[in-house]
């Protein structure tokens, strides 16, 4: 079992940047592939960033490649998104998302079904 919290989120100008965390509990969550989500009002989930758990490989959407850095913590059971020059687009409320190495699926990473715990959110608002 993996509980997850975010934090981190707010109100910020465009240009600016945030840092969410994610704090994770349970015994498996150096073992567990983690990755972050956002979701827009009246729009899908869509992925943002996924770390692995074996090499700390980091994937991306192309819509924050370089703009956004995801990290781990094995030791704090925690991961990070940090966001930089952040746009008006960037504004959703953010997920952290965990798969766990003993949960079979064949949904590819950049779909939420790749995952199995989730947490509630944090929200990430960016003026213009």
């Amino acid at each position: 079992q993996v509980q997850l919290v975010e934090s981190g989120g707010g109100l910020v100008q465009a240009g600016g940047s945030l840092r969410l965390s994610c704090a994770a509990s349970g015994r498996t969550f150096s073992s567990s592939d983690m990755g972050w989500f956002r979701q827009a009002p009246g729009k899908e989930r869509e992925f943002v960033a996924r770390i692995t758990w074996s090499s700390g490989a980091e994937l991306y959407a192309n819509s924050v490649k370089d703009r956004f850095t995801i990290s781990r913590d094995n030791a704090k059971n925690t991961v990070y998104l940090q966001m930089n020059n952040l746009k008006s687009e960037d504004t959703a409320a953010y997920y952290c998302a965990a798969r766990s190495r003993t949960y079979s699926t064949s949904s590819p990473y950049y779909t939420p079904r790749f995952y199995n715990y989730w947490g509630q959110g944090t929200q990430v608002t960016v003026s213009s």
